[in-house]
């Protein structure tokens, strides 16, 4: 966990591939009790701390998340995100070059509960909903492409769902079709910058994630 941007009433921190955002059934301590200790301690403050949780990211993927610490920026945050108002961009490496250096891509997805898996059509079925992005083609190397994804509505499992649907699965998502998973477990999907106006005091704010450490990402950043 490595705060990136703070102040009063939000905090943004870079999320560890591996890492959980909020508990769930595997019992591993989330990074919503991580912060809570780093806010507890930095400002020395006594009882329960306040951490409200607006969105979350997949264990495997690494980036940015928001957290809000105050009950007023949570609810306008959770209003923002769900009218759209918070720009998240992430980036993405695919072994696949996409048929076009840019576009947008239009699906229909299916959330299979039991498999944790979402599905794709490029028509409306029953229980479906319309996910749209927009990807551009930002760095090649001699075997992988790297994306820049902006998501136009917040699916389950949007971007490896549709990524794979156009034959561009994820570096290391076995799921959705990668061919061999990565050494440590990640998916090569990042969130790479957030940007929305400030909930309280309606400063525009836009963070950029630090880069994961694994090598590939800063060939890319050198090339």
């Amino acid at each position: 966990m490595q705060p990136v941007y703070e102040d009063n009433h939000l905090i943004i921190v870079y999320k560890e591939s591996g890492e959980i955002v909020q508990g769930d059934k595997t019992g591993d301590t989330p990074l919503s009790d991580v912060v809570k200790a780093y806010i507890k301690e930095k400002y020395q403050k006594p009882g329960a701390v306040f951490l409200g949780v607006v969105h979350r990211l997949d264990r495997p993927v690494s980036g940015l998340v928001v957290f809000a610490r105050t009950s007023k920026a949570l609810s306008r945050l959770n209003r923002m995100f769900a009218e759209g108002q918070v720009h998240k961009t992430y980036w993405a490496i695919t072994r696949n070059r996409p048929p076009e250096a840019e576009g947008t891509l239009t699906h229909w997805l299916v959330r299979n509960e039991q498999q944790n898996k979402s599905y794709a059509y490029d028509h409306e079925v029953p229980r479906s909903k319309k996910a749209v992005l927009k990807y551009r083609v930002i760095g090649q190397s001699d075997n992988y492409t790297l994306l820049e994804v902006q998501l136009m509505t917040g699916r389950h499992h949007q971007i490896r769902c549709q990524l794979a649907a156009m034959g561009c699965p994820i570096r290391g998502d076995l799921k959705y079709g990668a061919r061999r998973s990565n050494p440590d477990g990640s998916i090569s999907l990042l969130s790479h910058q957030v940007t929305f106006e400030h909930p309280v005091s309606h400063a525009p704010i836009s963070v950029v994630s630090p880069l994961p450490a694994d090598a590939l990402w800063h060939q890319f950043q050198n090339s």
